[in-house]
This record gives structure tokens, sequence and C-alpha cells, in this order.
């Protein structure tokens, strides 16, 4: 019968007595299950960043972009306001201006937008109030226009000259009065929209009067409930597509459509599948360290092997058995793939860490972080094992006595 105990006992014996080979054995499987455990940990992280990205524009929102001029007028916004499932809508148009406050000038981000826009894309008013549709000349400024851009801080009720070019070369220049500040929140990595701090906010009816347009460049909407987004995203598909005389045929291709159109489930879907494919990539590159680790360990355990044949010997002459042996071996490669895996799903955690503070999204350890890096390393150990173990359990022992 096989003592594991015992067993167990002479395989750390052998471990410890050759510290330096031991360490330098597990060090190929502490880097591999690292690599592996930071890469899952980073792509959780990710995966979480995106969420409460999308999470702060609002948790059912759907964009459409026009993709040529003269397309979206208020008969546009009409339709999607009256689409079933619908909470709200807004239009938005977008220019850069220059942006004077006492005695500078700036280059800004302009946005036109009515006041629903506050409650679709959830923009935070720190100061002051939001945009409302009867405003005409007032403003809602970003944090950092507020206290980056110009020479002295912007406060709500001062006045700004913001100035406007036309397509027709002539400009316009208007003094509009702070309404609001909002509060600093940058999302713009996963909407491709304005980034809100560097943004001026404008009633959407002002910004047109100044470019002498009477068109949008897009509407954003917000649907009553988010389990319904996509439902309701294909259905203003649909009635835009009609509306603008798109072939049924075509409502599936894209280019066939003047316009785009996003909802937040295909958004996270794309987010989810880039955060995906990342991960599986930068793994393999893992995995390729933990097959260096596992031939490192064959390679010392054959080397050990030959180094205590006359061990072996012995063993066998006083009793132990074929499976003895084996299981011998086996444990030890085992042990040292244990020890590997500990250190390794440590310093990829603190790595992961590390790397989740640095990028400044929010650190996600997933509990089965701790059995995958046990489980690798288990694995390793085994079957870089197998082959060095099997060599020794069947040497002969008067051969293995007579070795020296």
């Amino acid at each position: 019968m096989i003592d594991l105990r015992h067993s167990f006992i002479i395989a750390l014996g052998s471990i410890s007595s050759a510290k330096m080979r031991s360490a330098l054995t597990a060090l190929g499987i502490i880097i591999g299950v690292a690599a592996v455990v930071a890469n899952v940990s980073l792509g959780a992280s990710f995966n979480q960043y995106f969420t409460d990205e999308l999470g702060s524009l609002g948790s059912n929102f759907i964009i459409i972009y026009s993709q040529d001029v003269n397309i979206f007028y208020d008969a546009e916004l009409e339709l999607i306001r009256n689409t079933p499932g619908i909470d709200s809508a807004s239009a938005f148009n977008q220019q850069t201006a220059a942006v004077t406050y006492i005695s500078s000038t700036r280059q800004i981000d302009v946005q036109g937008v009515g006041e629903d826009a506050r409650y679709i894309s959830n923009l935070l008013v720190e100061e002051g109030n939001f945009l409302s549709d009867k405003d005409k000349y007032v403003a809602v400024i970003g944090k950092e226009v507020a206290e980056e851009k110009f020479d002295k801080d912007v406060s709500i009720k001062n006045y700004m000259d913001i100035t406007i070019k036309r397509d027709d070369g002539t400009t316009v220049t208007r003094k509009f009065r702070v309404k609001g500040i909002l509060a600093s929140e940058d999302n713009t990595f996963v909407t491709g929209g304005p980034d809100r701090d560097v943004t001026i906010y404008v009633p959407i009816a002002t910004l047109n009067e100044m470019l002498n347009v009477t068109d949008y460049v897009g509407f954003s909407a917000r649907t009553e409930d988010a389990e319904s987004v996509g439902e309701v995203a294909d259905e203003v598909d649909k009635r835009l597509a009609r509306s603008l005389g798109v072939p049924t045929r075509d409502l599936d291709n894209d280019d066939a459509k003047p316009y785009r159109i996003f909802d937040q489930a295909e958004i996270i879907e794309q987010l989810d599948a880039l955060a995906d494919s990342l991960t599986v990539l930068i793994t393999l590159i893992a995995v390729v360290a933990l097959i260096v680790g596992s031939i490192g360990i064959m390679n010392i355990m054959l080397v050990t092997v030959t180094e205590r044949t006359r061990e072996i010997g012995l063993l066998k002459s006083l009793g132990y058995t074929r499976n003895g042996i084996l299981t011998l071996f086996i444990l030890e490669s085992i042990t040292v793939g244990v020890i590997g895996g500990i250190l390794g799903t440590l310093l990829g955690l603190v790595g992961s860490y590390v790397v989740e503070v640095y990028l400044n999204i929010p650190p996600v350890f997933p509990f089965y972080l701790v059995f995958l890096g046990f489980f690798i390393s288990v694995f390793v150990g085994l079957v870089a094992g197998v082959y060095p173990a099997n060599k020794a359990a069947n040497l002969d022992p008067v051969e293995a006595l007579r070795h020296e």
C-alpha cells in the first residue's frame, strides 16, 4: 500500500535539498500562472469598466447619426418620439467654435441639444441648472471648460462670446450666459461622442440659428426600460428607413442607409467581444510561458531521476513498488507546480491590481482565479512529471544500486 504522507515528506525533502534548482524550475510556472491570472483579471476589469461607462451615460439609450446632410429634421424627431417604447428623445448638432471669455479665446466644441439630453445622456449638473427648450442664449459648460480652458475660472452667470463659422464662410457671434456647470465625467471612450468635460452645451434651436441650418446631425433617445432597448431600436430603424425611402430589403445593410443607429445592448456586445478577444490573445501568449515552464519541470525531473538512481534502487530494495516510485516522483513534480502556482496566482493578482489602478479601471478579481491558478499548476506539474516518474519506476533495482 502506498503511503502518500511518507511519499510527500520525501518529495519535500528532495525539493528542499536543491533549493536553487527547485526555484528555477518553479519560475516558469510562476510566470505562466501569473500571466494567465493577470490577463483574466484585466479582462474582467475592462468588461466592468465598459459597463460602468455605459451606465454613466444612461441605462437604455439609442443614438442615431446621419451620414449625409439635410436628412434629419423635426419630422424625424417626432417620429422617434412617437415610437412605442421611447421615453424621451433629443436632436443634436455640433460645431467647433471660437469661445472668448474675458480676454482669452479658445477653440471648443459646442453641442446643441434639447432639454431631454440631460436625462438621456445622464448629464450631471454640479452647479446651476441645465438647459430648457425655452432658453436661447444660455450655455452649460463642462468641468474642464470652467476650470482649465481659460486664464480665469468660469462661474455660473458669467458671460462668454461664442463665434461660429458658417458653411458659406461668414461668421456669427453671440453672447451666452453660463447657466450651469457639469460634473466631471469622461465617457467618450465607449461612445465616440464629445467629451462632456471639454464641451459647451447650448439650445439646439440657438445653434441651428447661428449655423443658418434647419437639419440635425443626429438624435439621442431613451427607452422606457433597458430590457427592450434592442427591440425599440429596431422599430426606430424601421420607421426612419420607411420615412427616408430606404427599401425594406436594405434595412439590414448599413451602407444602404443614410444614417447609423446604435443602442446600448449593441455597444456592450461589441465591447465585450473586443475585451474577450484581447484576453484570449494575451492568454495564449501566457500559455506559451506555461508550456515552457512544464518543459523545465520535465527536464529537471529527468535530471533528478538520473541523480537519484541509487536512491531509487535502495527504495525498491526496501519494498517500494513500481506504483510507489511513480507516486513519489509525480508528487514531487506536482509539489513544484503547486508552489509555483500559489506564488504565480499571488503575483498575477498583485500585478493586475497595479495595472488596473494605473489605468484607472475598477479592480475585479473573480474568485475562480484562485482555483484557476491552482488547477493550472497541478495539471502542469502532473503532465510534466509523468514521463520522468515512469522512467524512475521502471528502473531495475539491482542495476540502480550498481549505478555510480
